[in-house]
């Protein structure tokens, strides 16, 4: 079992960064690819990144590039991402998960997940 716990999230204006974290425990969390996702009210479950077991591949959804960026910290069972020039449309609970596999994009291919961080941004 892997547990996965997001922080992080919260109002922030048009233009603006916020970083969020998402904390691993349980089995050998190095041995995991991460994945983030979001939802918005009304919608559907979205990919938005991805990263290898050791940090050294990422992916990323098109409308995320050059403003989002996940890294991950095995020593200490952190994973990031880091948003950057956050959108209205941005909005969304973000949700962690983990699989063994990379890169996966589809939700239901990943074993783990946290319960979420709501991500508000203001226009």
């Amino acid at each position: 079992q892997v547990q996965l716990v997001e922080s992080g999230g919260g109002l922030v204006q048009a233009g603006g960064s916020l970083r969020l974290s998402c904390a691993a425990s349980g089995r050998t969390v190095s041995r995991y690819a991460m994945g983030w996702f979001r939802q918005a009210p009304g919608k559907e479950r979205e990919f938005v990144a991805t990263i290898s077991t050791r940090g050294a591949s990422t992916y990323y959804t098109d409308f995320v590039k050059g403003r989002f960026t996940i890294s991950r910290d095995n020593a200490k069972n952190m994973v990031y991402l880091q948003m950057n020039s956050l959108k209205p449309e941005d909005t969304a609970a973000y949700y962690c998960a983990a699989d063994t596999l990379f890169p996966l994009v589809r939700g239901e291919e990943y074993d783990y997940w946290g319960q979420g961080t709501q991500v508000t941004v203001s226009s």
